[in-house]
């Protein structure tokens, strides 16, 4: 009886199991592992997805396994890996600090370098470790130049989600976008590195105007953070040049992907494994964020059970329904809506739920009216993460960190400038989308 109920309701069903894990997520009172993964166990229980990999002698589709996307899964341990070493050598805190010196030690061009930085980085790296690199170097300038380093710190928070939406390894909504829509290395770069850069000169020539009149240092501070002793910045020089090289051609090999054939995953994996062959993994591996990547296995087997179910499908009909068809209006409103919903809920369990039903609307629409709506949803869930100080990873381990040093960011405040900045970002997204793909 319970097993009719079940199947007569399993759109219903696995929609609530959704919707509360969201609500779970956002208030974050339990780790969002923990109700991602409790979560995960329901649905399999409820038969929402199945626990059988065969049912007699055909492979079942429903196989709870198959959900899992273990091209994000593997592209993200294995970028945890090579960022993990890489760092050890002190190579990122050595450009920091060189591009600091650069800058003669004034405000203004520190507010300007330090968000180059950050969103260069961030274009390579994980938001969070860009952010926990540069945290500790902001808090010693502002410390030597005697100044607030909120102003920078909020800058850093929007570089680092701008920069972040650069390339298909710089935020975790463009791994799960990349893997769902079939989408390279390259094709992130073609398509949103340009509008990208635009949107992040911009915000950080408004931060400078904004900030003005907090960035004046006295002549004799700004002299110390010029003359910054560099030195002993790279603690190991065979680690550095290891690490940088494994990274510049696992990079390269993501560029090469039309050409070599092998998934970034792949490649990335096999860059983490040589570097793995120098170091002591227990080591290494104590460091991946294996909360992150189990929130992910947990969310996708959710997730999986609402398309089992037709849910997702639903989604899709319901979207091309209220949008009547149209290419241009389906994108806008995946753009507005990822950017205003990714403001206020975290962006990953929402790219990982319209991924698949963008996937149903390539099934009912075609390839070519879905590809600009891949670009409308990570624009919009990358970019829509600068609203609140909750609204990306990267914003809650400044905004914590920020609280210890004393310098608090008050949600409000923080809000009154991302709000202008989420705007900024999605106007001149919506004219790029519109000039770019369904002028």
């Amino acid at each position: 009886m319970l097993e009719s109920f079940i199947s007569s309701h399993n759109i219903a069903i696995s929609a609530s199991l959704l919707i509360v894990a969201y609500i779970f997520i956002a208030l974050e009172k339990i780790p969002k592992v923990t109700i991602a993964l409790f979560g995960a166990a329901i649905t399999i229980i409820l038969g929402l997805v199945s626990q059988n990999k065969m049912v007699g002698n055909i492979v079942n589709p429903h196989y709870f396994i198959n959900f899992i996307d273990f091209n994000v899964i593997f592209l993200l341990v294995s970028m945890m890996i090579i960022v993990s070493i890489t760092t050890r050598s002190g190579v990122f805190n050595w450009v920091a600090n060189n591009l600091l010196r650069f800058t003669k030690g004034h405000p203004i061009k520190v507010l300007f370098a330090l968000g180059l930085f950050t969103a260069v980085t961030s274009a390579f790296l994980d938001n969070v470790t860009t952010v926990i690199l540069i945290m500790p170097i902001t808090f010693a300038i502002a410390k030597k130049l005697d100044i607030d380093p909120i102003p920078f710190l909020i800058t850093e928070i929007f570089a680092s989600n701008i920069g972040g939406t650069a390339t298909l390894i710089g935020d975790p909504p463009n791994i799960i976008i990349g893997s769902a829509g079939g989408l390279s290395f390259m094709d992130f770069i073609k398509e949103l590195t340009p509008v990208v850069a635009i949107i992040l000169l911009i915000v950080i020539t408004g931060m400078t105007i904004i900030f003005k009149k907090k960035l004046h240092a006295d002549k004799n501070k700004m002299a110390s953070v010029a003359n910054l002793d560099n030195s002993g910045v790279i603690t190991d020089k065979a680690l550095m040049w290891r690490s940088v090289t494994v990274l510049a051609f696992v990079i390269l090999g993501f560029m090469l992907h039309d050409i070599i054939h092998l998934e970034t995953c792949v490649v990335a994996m096999l860059g983490a494994s040589i570097l793995l062959l120098f170091e002591k993994p227990t080591n290494i591996l104590r460091e991946v964020e294996w909360n992150t990547i189990f929130f992910f296995i947990g969310l996708f087997i959710i997730i999986g059970g609402l398309e089992a179910s037709g849910g997702i499908k639903l989604m899709a009909e319901w979207i091309l329904k209220i949008t009547q068809g149209s290419q241009t209006a389906t994108s806008m409103l995946i753009l507005w809506a990822s950017g205003i919903i990714s403001g206020i809920i975290d962006n990953i369990p929402y790219t990982a739920t319209m991924s698949p039903m963008i996937v149903e609307i390539q099934k009912t629409m075609g390839q070519t009216y879905a590809y600009p709506l891949w670009w409308a949803l990570s624009l919009g869930a990358c970019l829509g993460g600068n609203m609140t100080i909750i609204g990306a990873a990267a914003n809650v381990i400044v905004s914590e960190n920020a609280a210890k040093e004393n310098h608090p960011i008050a949600f409000l405040k923080f809000m009154k400038y991302g709000i202008i900045t989420v705007t900024v970002s999605l106007v001149i997204s919506s004219i790029y989308i519109w000039l770019r793909f369904l002028k």
